[in-house]
């Protein structure tokens, strides 16, 4: 079922860089599971959250170096995941199938994963009837994109403006980070992932307290304190 992963088509040569999508900036970041150890962070050894890139960065074995940080889903007032959550194979949270009003209950939501050296965003149902092996897995919403599609209640007279992040995996199942340099509507967020990046399935992270962190790009937002943060570490550095 590992077949059904994003197909989208590649952007960028360089790990992370900036490009321009109907009039507005965004910055792209790629890194190949396959190769690259992405993570998701959350707690640190004393079982509170870390809420930070450096508190995750601090939080590394020696030898290890943080090389890329983004917010990786919605939270709630504890930083605690709003739904599914595992990391390092261990479910610490249960997947949320409630509705609701948020953006994370504007169902179909979704899934990111990354296991087997393999990484997929799925629409939640089908991740939990299916249930690939997942080493780490965050859920959030709406699902920007859903097989080549717009989320249908994204609409392109939306006019509320933000800065956004999310994540698609592209066909040669490298996973492509994004968030927007200024406000953005969701319909112009979801055009870039199918338009520009042209995946088939993308899922929306958050927005407002969108953050990157990319020492290669001189990167290192400020936000208020986090929940869930996906990473990727470097060793030998």
């Amino acid at each position: 079922m590992l077949a059904s992963i994003l197909a989208c088509a590649p952007a960028l040569t360089a790990p992370c860089g900036d490009l321009v999508q109907g009039g507005q900036s965004y910055t792209i970041c790629r890194f190949d599971p396959k190769k690259d150890d992405l993570r998701l962070f959350w707690r640190g050894p004393d079982g509170q959250p870390l809420g930070s890139f450096e508190a995750a960065a601090a939080s590394l074995k020696p030898g290890e170096k943080l090389i890329f940080g983004m917010n990786g889903g919605m939270y709630d007032y504890s930083n605690a995941p709003v739904g599914l959550y595992i990391e390092q194979g261990v479910e610490l949270k249960r997947a949320n199938t409630r509705g609701g009003a948020a953006n994370f209950h504007l169902k179909p939501n979704g899934v990111f994963f990354v296991g087997g050296g393999q990484a997929g965003v799925w629409e939640t149902s089908h991740f939990l009837g299916q249930r690939p092996p997942a080493a780490y897995a965050t859920q959030s919403g709406p699902m920007l994109v859903l097989n080549g599609k717009i989320h249908p209640r994204i609409h392109a007279d939306g006019t509320s403006l933000k800065l956004r992040n999310g994540v698609g995996v592209d066909h040669e199942g490298l996973a492509i980070f994004a968030i927007s340099n200024e406000p953005v509507t969701f319909f112009q967020f979801a055009s870039l992932f199918r338009d520009k990046l042209q995946c088939d399935n993308a899922l929306f992270l958050d927005g407002s307290i969108s953050a990157l962190y990319a020492p290669q790009l001189g990167r290192d937002d400020f936000t208020l304190p986090m929940g869930p943060i996906v990473g990727v570490v470097a060793r030998g550095q």
